[in-house]
Parts: C-alpha cells; structure tokens; sequence
C-alpha cells in the first residue's frame, strides 16, 4: 500500500517509515525538512501541495504523524499551530476522502487530556486514571487545543463519510530532556515515567502500524507502555508511590541506589492503554519491567534519551 507519512523526519516519522516498510509499504513521505524518507518537501497547512501528493503518488492511506508540538510553543505564534495541527488535518483528511481510502492514522497526544487540576496534583481519590474516557477535556496551551480541535475534525469527517480514523493519544517517548523538570536526571525520569505515563519511539511506531491495519470505525486509542498498577492502588499512589513500585518490583530499591536513582515520591496520573491491547492487539514492548532487567543486567537502557535532539522544523510551520 502507498502511504503518505506526514512528519517524515522528526522523531516517531523516522522510525515509523522503515517499520511500514518492512511490512511491504510504500512510504512517501512529506515535511518541512529533508530527511532519509521524505520525498516530499512542504507544510501539511498547504492544501494544494497535498492534493498534488495524494493523486501523484496514487497514495492509498495516510498516517498523519506530522504537527507542531509543546516545545514549539516559544518558537511560532498560535495561529501556526492552527494551520498546521487543525487545518491540515483537515486538508488531509479531505484528501484521503477524495481518494477514496478506507482508513487513517492521526497522532495525538495525551497532554489534551491534562487540565490544570490534573497538571497542580492528584485528584479526590488519588492518582488520575486516563484512558480514553476520562473528561472533561480542557487542554491547558495552544498544542493541546488544536489537538483536540483535530481530534474531533476527525471524527466529523470519519462520521460524514464512513472512512475509519484511529486517534492515537501517544504518551511520552521524545529523546530529549524533559522542558519543565530537571530533578530527577534525564534517564532516571524516563525510566520513572514507564511506569505511568511513558513508551519507547519503537513502541509508538508499533501502535501506528497496528492502527493503519486493524482500526476500524472511529477510534480514539491511549497509547503508553502498560503500568503495573490495579485502579485501586490509585490513592496510595498519590501518598507513597515509592512503596507501591516496591510492592510490585522488590528489587527496585537496590538497582536504583546502585545508579543514584530515585523513584517518584508520587505518582498523580497513570495512562492505561488496556483499550489498544483489546482493540488493535497493540501492547508495548517495553515496560518498566525492562528498565529493571537492564540496569540488573548492566545491559543498554531500553530506551534513548538525547539531550541535544531538537525536532527539525525550519522557520516555516509543518
């Protein structure tokens, strides 16, 4: 199947298109900057530029991966993230009609779904449990609200004609160190953030694929590695995080002190993906359990963390 790959050279973009084609896809892909699988040079905001696309290639589905994020919050105005994460996912959700095709893929991303409350703390009864009908939604920046808008431009369109939309809300995975948090170190945060609200790029584009071959109607998905915790561990989580990861990994302790690592003291949200595990046969790889069979092994952490990455954007939007 030809598929056009819209952020084709950032992070998920260029770990996705091998992975389609190993599995027998063509990838065309589309971005701003040049990459090692993008043929097409330009903005998902450019309608003209995407009908051109789609009829050149005979493009067959399309995995919309491409979009301005938080951290280019202090690099281009709202209205940027307007064209680009709202308007051309309606540029290309009306192409992919156009063309008759039967399924698309668009990345979103689970901070829509933290409102202020959730961002100051935990809740009434202890950790946030997010899967994909916790509400109400209230987006707390420009990133999240035009995610959302697209979310549901998506649902419109897949209701009007019946073509099936997979949104994917992916949980954390960029390489780089976190933008608000600089205690605990870079690798000892990720490795924390497996355990609610975290999953590696190669997880991510495993998710993508499953989608682009299983979903079917109108499907929203939460998309994390599986966390280790029972619903009702939800209030002690909030208290005492530490002893709730020690319940469940005994050796937790020692592995982390042998690296000067920390666990959360507490742990305010978690990310259930339980619905893409039923629903797309998609469960992650990765899990926090791994990062501990690494650091017992001595073996390379599960997982990249890169504190020089910068998501390739030019000065013009994507």
């Amino acid at each position: 199947m030809k598929v056009l790959l819209t952020g084709s050279s950032g992070w998920l973009g260029r770990h996705l298109a091998p992975l389609l084609e190993s599995r027998g896809h063509e990838v065309i892909g589309l971005d701003v900057t040049p990459g090692t699988h993008t043929r097409v040079l330009g903005s998902v905001a450019d309608r003209s530029l995407i009908d051109q696309t789609v009829a050149h290639f005979g493009i067959e589905a399309i995995v919309h991966s491409g979009a301005l994020h938080k951290p280019d919050i202090a690099r281009f105005p709202r209205q940027a993230f307007v064209d680009v994460n709202l308007s051309g996912t309606l540029n290309l959700l009306e192409a992919a009609v156009a063309a008759g095709h039967a399924r698309f893929v668009f990345t979103s991303t689970t901070s829509l779904m933290v409102r202020s409350d959730v961002r100051a703390g935990a809740g009434r009864d202890g950790a946030w449990w997010m899967d994909e009908d916790f509400g109400p939604l209230a987006p707390r920046n420009v990133y999240g609200i035009t995610k959302l808008a697209a979310e549901n431009m998506c649902r419109l369109v897949a209701g009007e004609s019946g073509m099936a939309v997979a949104i994917l809300r992916t949980g954390r995975f960029f390489p780089e160190d976190d933008d608000t948090h600089t205690v605990p170190s870079g690798p000892n945060l990720k490795a924390n953030e497996f355990l609610n609200r975290r999953l590696t790029v190669s997880d991510a584009a495993l998710a993508h694929l499953a989608a682009l071959e299983r979903a079917e109607g109108c499907e929203t998905f939460v998309i994390s590695a599986p966390p280790p915790f029972a619903r009702d561990e939800a209030e002690e989580l909030a208290r005492d995080a530490g002893a709730v990861v020690a319940r469940h990994f005994p050796e937790v302790s020692a592995l982390y002190a042998a690296r000067g690592w920390v666990l959360p003291e507490r742990i305010e949200r978690v990310y259930d993906p339980t619905k893409a595990e039923r629903v797309l046969g998609w469960r992650a790889r990765t899990d926090f359990a791994a990062i501990l069979a690494a650091l017992r092994d001595d073996a390379p952490l599960p997982f990249v963390h890169d504190p020089d990455w910068v998501s390739p954007v030019l000065n013009q939007p994507h």
